[in-house]
């Protein structure tokens, strides 16, 4: 019994030790990119949710703890849109064609296949949500988040007034259907954390 007591504390010191190392190089990362962005104003709406979600994280870990896994997704997530945030989406150099830049396009369609997991688990453990109920919960949220974060991008350009920070914030560069495309990514993404996740065993005993 002593054995698995201190194999258990072992475990659990490791994991506290690796958020922790996630938390540091996050923080690291976004004062990094915090220097001299493209365009301030759009560096402060972009991080408005960031420097919400990361303290409710951090402040909650006590009261419910998610899977290693979960925590390092959401840190690969934090740090992509911390780097869209730097440049502004639509002009990061790193991911982008001939006439359009696709950085954002692979952020939504990631926001969706990454929180997943981490929404899975609380719904699973929390809320105690089974099969494909726990599923379509799960993704219902995510959709409804997505749809909601396309029309706070839109009141933004309202407020505003379509400046050039509004028009960098929104990303849709030209194309009036960037919110409905922006959601369907999302929505695959989401779809196919599912599949992984309802033909996984990691999570088969949860």
């Amino acid at each position: 019994m002593k054995f698995y007591k201190g194999l258990n504390y072992s475990i659990y010191m490791k994991k506290k030790h690796y958020l922790m190392l996630l938390l540091v190089a996050l923080i690291i990362i976004w004062i990094g990119l915090a220097i001299k962005p493209l365009y301030r104003d759009v560096w402060l709406a972009e991080n408005i949710l960031f420097l919400i979600f990361v303290p409710i994280l951090v402040l909650t870990y006590k009261k419910f703890e998610f899977s290693s896994l979960s925590y390092t997704l959401m840190f690969v997530f934090l740090v992509l849109q911390t780097i869209g945030s730097h440049y502004s989406y639509a002009e990061v150099p790193f991911i982008f064609d001939a006439t359009r830049n696709h950085y954002d396009r692979l952020v939504h369609f990631l926001f969706g296949m990454i929180f997943y997991f981490p929404i899975y688990e609380l719904v699973t453990k929390k809320l105690k949500f089974k099969g494909i109920w726990a599923h379509a919960f799960v993704l219902s949220i995510l959709i409804s988040l997505k749809s909601i974060y396309e029309i706070l991008e839109w009141g933004y350009v309202l407020v505003t007034e379509g400046s050039m920070a509004g028009i960098s914030f929104l990303g849709a560069q030209g194309d009036v259907w960037d919110a409905q495309k922006d959601t369907l990514l999302g929505g695959i993404g989401s779809l196919l954390s599912g599949i992984i996740i309802w033909k996984s065993k990691f999570f088969s005993k949860k």
